[in-house]
């Protein structure tokens, strides 16, 4: 059995969006009621705030002193979508640095690989704005960090959340050392991600499905195009910006992905860079579903890698 750690923090609870926004304090709270049903009580990741040096990997200056004082002073943002509280501040630092630590820690061989519960999620915020309820890009810091700070020359990042990672292409696409991968719906928000950009030396791709489509197209686009190329790339490191609003059960999606597909899609990616992953939650937004999905994933991740 692989060896899977779990990062949460419970300043990802304080982080408030307000009465009736989907990404909520509650999407956490039920994934820690899932594990605890399902009797999975895994060691939780200790972490430090990510730096602002850590966060200028991908942001600029002036993008991290507005949400500062966003966060501190309750101000509205520009972009609705995007709320954001006094909590807020620390939780997005946490998230950030959380991202950081799981790397490390597969790293430093004390886990295999690690799930990331926390919020807010990361994969549409922009160098220079939040948006689509995310204040910093987790994922891509991390991506950053294990190449600045770590040395790794080459990390994959794989998207199977049902909306397209916009700050994610947008951070990596000029650079052919991180190769980005995502599967998403389309028409759907954020409205990007188009089969035609390929990024620099084509290390960049995009596979969009129609809404209501069938789980094999999900399924297919893993097995069949992604890790074909993620064989080819052979990266050092591969992060899962995981979002689980494909279930059929989430109203933010028109998917049809049950927790079983999960299941095969984790399996599926394990054996890439020798098992080194960090799995990050995005989005995900019927609690039951959530939950599921989250103990699901968790224990594929636990699953040995050799099948």
């Amino acid at each position: 059995m692989a060896r899977t750690g779990f990062f949460f923090r419970q300043e990802g609870l304080q982080h408030d969006t307000g009465p009736m926004h989907p990404e909520a304090p509650q999407r956490l709270v039920a994934v820690l009621q899932a594990f605890d049903k399902a009797g999975l009580n895994p060691e939780i990741i200790e972490t430090e705030p990510a730096s602002r040096e850590q966060l200028l990997y991908i942001h600029t200056e002036d993008h991290i002193e507005t949400i500062r004082q966003t966060c501190a002073h309750h101000l509205a943002y520009s972009d609705l979508d995007t709320n954001m509280s006094q909590g807020s501040w620390m939780a997005a630092l946490l998230a950030a640095g959380g991202a950081i630590a799981s790397c490390k820690a597969v790293l430093e061989k004390r886990y295999d690989n690690v799930f990331w519960a926390m919020r807010p999620p990361g994969h549409h915020a922009e160098a220079t704005h939040a948006r689509g309820f995310c204040l910093f890009n987790n994922v891509a810091i991390a991506a950053r960090w294990l190449q600045k700070e770590a040395g790794l020359k080459k990390v994959a990042i794989l998207d199977w959340d049902i909306h397209h990672g916009n700050g994610t292409q947008h951070a990596f696409y000029e650079d052919d050392s991180v190769y980005y991968m995502s599967v998403h719906q389309h028409p759907h928000y954020p409205g990007t991600g188009f089969p035609d950009e390929r990024g620099k030396n084509n290390r960049n791709l995009n596979i969009q499905v129609r809404p209501g489509a069938r789980p094999e197209e999900w399924l297919n686009a893993i097995e069949k195009v992604f890790i074909p190329e993620l064989q080819r790339f052979d990266p050092e490191f591969l992060l899962l910006s995981c979002g689980f609003d494909a279930h059929r059960l989430d109203y933010l999606g028109s998917q049809s992905l049950e927790a079983e597909h999960y299941v095969e899609m984790t399996r599926m990616v394990k054996p890439v860079a020798d098992g080194k992953i960090v799995s990050l939650l995005e989005g995900g937004y019927h609690p039951e579903a959530l939950g599921m999905c989250a103990v699901a994933h968790f224990k594929a991740l636990q699953e040995d890698t050799a099948r």
